[in-house]
């Protein structure tokens, strides 16, 4: 294993710009798997969830190449099918979430898919429930196979119909998508995820030949076609890590420029930190971050506390709250963070009040952060990041700190962002990774 040794207090400044998008990579990658023809993708962040994920379909038989700049080229005519039963398949799986969005590609074009419980961040129930009642609406069967933790799934053919998902699940809604695309007739999915990624997902779809109306909405209709056929797509930029480099450049910059974000997909991001009094510029396609001396939480209109809570698009994404949670450290006044969706996602916030953070934990899905206005730093601290995001939010929180912290199992954040202490230290960090 491997840690991060950070000395804080470093000022960050310059330019930065993000990765492709981490949850659109995973989802339009297992889209491959839907033809016989070649994909090719630009813009691929190399991060370990997405080179996990293109191993293991190079283990079923997908031939990958890859090229400069993040470009590869997916190519599935020829799939080792057997290779889904095996023991290494299921280990794989079962380390990996982002594996179970091949489920809808192979269920619609062989009929047949095997899942395991899939691994991934520490963060509360992450059910699979919406995944397969819409493949059981499609009417695909499924079943545990005896002495395995492993459910295998089939479907003699699949036919549209409408469906009403219980929750606007986003990899619920690509999986239900990617099946619904080759199966017979029309299929209409309601209350459909509908973030950018999701959208992207569809476009590409659509460009392979499929047939699917309502993009960008939660009503989507899907008509069935009897085969897609290659193209060419790119990666949004990663609205999460845009989102981590606002948060870096509040807390510890003296003037960030992050590039080429995609203004328009990132929805109410910038200005839930502006909610936090974090000025957040739009300059053409980038956003300036100024130095701030002070940033002052804002209430509503009548007075009462700012509460920030996460909702489905185009509300805000829970992978932000984090990071906002850390932000609101050094804010002037107090904000009640709401993590309605994963009831683990807040437990980190203990390794911040032992660095000297003003938080009270309400409960696991709710938090008081009360400002330090700068006036007091937190201290360095050695600590363990649980996932992805709240592993992002500890770095930032360890840059701003005063002294040397370490955090253990930074596996977690290169899961989702791409030689982070690198380009950090380009901007004037210090970030050493080391052998634990």
């Amino acid at each position: 294993m491997q840690s991060f040794i950070i000395e804080g207090g470093h000022p960050l400044q310059g330019e930065i710009e993000p990765q492709g998008a981490k949850n659109e990579a995973l989802e339009v990658i297992c889209a491959t798997l839907l033809t016989d023809e070649e994909v090719h993708i630009h813009n691929i962040p190399e991060i370990l969830d997405v080179k996990n994920l293109i191993l293991l379909l190079q283990d079923i038989g997908v031939q990958v190449t890859r090229h400069d700049g993040g470009s590869y080229t997916f190519h599935a005519h020829d799939l080792n099918l057997d290779y889904l039963q095996s023991d290494e398949f299921v280990r794989k799986c079962s380390a990996l979430r982002g594996s179970v969005l091949m489920i809808g590609p192979l269920l619609a074009r062989f009929h047949r898919a095997v899942v395991a419980k899939p691994g991934g961040d520490k963060i509360g129930r992450r059910r699979l429930d919406t995944h397969f009642l819409g493949f059981g609406y499609l009417g695909a069967t499924f079943g545990r196979i005896e002495g395995r933790e492993v459910f295998q799934l089939k479907a003699d053919s699949l036919k549209g119909r409408f469906m009403l998902l219980d929750e606007a699940s986003v990899t619920g809604t690509a999986n239900i998508i990617m099946a619904s695309v080759l199966a017979e007739g029309t299929t209409t999915i309601y209350n459909a995820a509908c973030e950018p990624y999701i959208q992207q997902l569809c476009h590409l779809l659509n460009r392979m030949g499929a047939q699917i109306s309502g993009i960008a909405s939660n009503l989507l209709t899907i008509v069935g076609v009897e085969r897609l056929h290659g193209t060419t797509h790119t990666l949004l930029p990663d609205m999460i890590e845009v989102g981590s480099f606002i948060g870096m450049a509040a807390m510890v910059g003296q003037g960030i420029r992050i590039k080429n974000v995609s203004v328009r997909n990132l929805g109410i991001i910038p200005d839930a930190f502006r909610r936090l009094g974090v000025c957040v510029e739009e300059q053409g396609d980038d956003l300036w971050i100024p130095h701030h001396e002070h940033y002052e939480v804002d209430s509503f209109i009548d007075g009462t506390i700012m509460t920030i809570s996460d909702a489905p698009w185009p509300g805000l994404t829970p992978d932000l709250l984090s990071v906002l949670l850390v932000v609101a450290t050094q804010a002037k006044g107090s904000v009640l963070f709401h993590q309605k969706m994963f009831e683990s996602r807040l437990f980190f916030t203990d390794k911040l009040i032992d660095m000297g953070a003003q938080i009270i934990l309400c409960d696991p899905h709710r938090a008081v952060v009360v400002g330090h206005d700068h006036q007091r730093r937190l201290r360095a601290g050695r600590m363990t990041s649980p996932d992805i995001r709240a592993g992002i939010a500890l770095l930032i929180a360890a840059m701003s700190a005063d002294g040397t912290s370490r955090i253990a199992n930074i596996a977690q954040i290169d899961r989702g962002y791409e030689h982070i202490e690198d380009r950090l230290n380009r901007l004037g960090a210090s970030i050493q990774r080391v052998e634990d």
